[in-house]
């Protein structure tokens, strides 16, 4: 039985309690809001049954604190899987509620099965990657090992990796002949950006049939009900630029994974949806309402959104801002942004870096949104500033590593004080007035 199925039945299941214990919320808020759609709990029912060695459990969705992925996986110029494995530990080290595996390079079903194994928190994969390179190599002249691709491969790499113990797969549903219409009539600066949607563009392109995931979506349905599998339904038609936001072809994807969400929760499947992208500021909020209004309030997942196109090698700070924003708005799930975002893949430290930033990112939008915890934890750092508890302020801010490492590079020469104020700190003077 799948938490959405449960939760309509009155019931209250074992994660159920364990977030709600997390979320400083009651037990019946997480049943109603799974009930409702507006909540998700990404477990495969493979991984549940071995619960007690998974560290954590996540809810995502309304009145509850916004998580934080971060994405992994091997390229075709870099497929060491130790490397992943470091990029995971990291992710978990610093924080991040769950993990995605991107892999296109190396042996993607073997990377998948070791970092699944070590991973203690929710993990999500994107299925088009090892469907259309399941038989075939990206070398192939002219893309052509695209049309290799079969409705059957998608389908099979889907069940596998359910069998897998995967808890939620980004599914690419809305990429369909009438929408890619919309951008053909429309021409956008950057076209499209999403790797899963470009590779069903090009597929229906070069074969003229209709998107598979489309066609089959019933199909992935009964998947994903056996294994109680959250789909996160793909933004395959995200901006790429500020110029493309907004547009046509994105707002008409919107539209059809509104009506696929309903589709999926009414076969008692949990559902969320993906969101751009590269988006200017003033256009955030109105995004993320119209995402909640069109698709019942399901729990919005976000990439970034990038503010500005103009800066590679700080898109973790374009994208904390703009995702500051969205999370202000409503969204619910921030996809990282690392600095080498537009550039190659991360490493080790840019997984962390960019999972501090959309933890930050989260954690100002949660005090704002007024959810449970968030700005009763930033009165009581405070407090801990104010009475120059350097040992409480290290271990309890967002980054420990790091607010470590910078004190002790510029070492004061009073452990009360920091090397910027000395003898005239604000809080020294306070107490020398007491």
């Amino acid at each position: 039985m799948t938490q959405l199925k449960t939760a309509r039945a009155g019931n209250i299941s074992p994660e159920m309690e364990l977030v709600a214990r997390q979320e400083k919320v009651t037990p019946s808020y997480i049943r109603e809001m799974v009930a409702r759609g507006k909540v998700v709990i990404p477990v495969n029912r493979r991984r549940r049954e071995k619960l007690s060695r998974i560290q954590q459990v996540r809810a995502i969705g309304v009145g509850l604190r916004t998580k934080v992925n971060a994405n992994l996986g091997t390229s075709s110029d870099y497929t060491d899987t130790q490397e992943e494995l470091e990029k995971l530990r990291v992710a978990e080290e610093a924080g991040a509620d769950a993990v995605m595996d991107l892999s296109t390079g190396g042996d993607i079903p073997g990377i998948r099965k070791i970092l699944l194994a070590k991973s203690q928190i929710p993990f999500g994969t994107v299925p088009i990657y090892e469907a259309v390179l399941k038989n075939s190599s990206p070398t192939d002249k002219k893309h052509s090992f695209i049309k290799n691709l079969t409705a059957e491969t998608i389908l099979q790499v889907i069940e596998s990796q359910a069998k897998a113990g995967v808890d939620f797969m980004t599914i690419h549903s809305g990429v369909t002949r009438d929408v890619i219409k919309g951008i053909q009539d429309q021409q956008r600066v950057a076209g499209i950006v999403s790797r899963g949607g470009m590779i069903i563009a090009e597929w229906m392109r070069q074969t003229g049939q209709e998107n598979p995931f489309y066609e089959k979506f019933d199909r992935i349905l009964e998947i994903a009900r056996e294994y109680d599998v959250t789909l996160s339904l793909g933004d395959g038609l995200r901006p790429g630029a500020l110029a493309d936001s907004f547009d046509q072809a994105q707002v008409h994807e919107l539209i059809l994974l509104a009506a696929l969400s309903r589709r999926a929760r009414a076969a008692d499947v949990q559902v969320m949806i993906e969101g751009p992208g590269h988006v200017p500021m003033n256009q955030i909020k109105a995004q993320v309402q119209l995402q909640k209004q069109l698709c019942d309030g399901a729990p919005f997942y976000v990439l970034g959104p990038i503010v500005t196109d103009r800066a590679p090698g700080y898109d973790h700070i374009t994208s904390a801002i703009g995702g500051a924003l969205a999370a202000w708005a409503g969204a619910d799930f921030i996809c990282y942004v690392t600095p080498m975002e537009h550039l190659g893949l991360p490493r080790a430290e840019h997984v962390r870096e960019g999972v501090i930033a959309a933890r930050i990112a989260g954690h100002a939008a949660d005090i704002a949104k007024g959810v449970p915890g968030a700005w009763e934890s930033d009165k009581r750092f405070s407090e801990f500033r104010r009475r120059q508890d350097w040992s409480h302020q290290l271990s309890e801010c967002l980054d420990p590593q790091r607010a470590r490492e910078l004190r002790q590079s510029r070492q004061p020469a009073q452990d009360d004080v920091c090397s910027m104020c000395g003898n005239i700190c604000v809080y020294a003077l306070m107490k020398e007035k007491k």
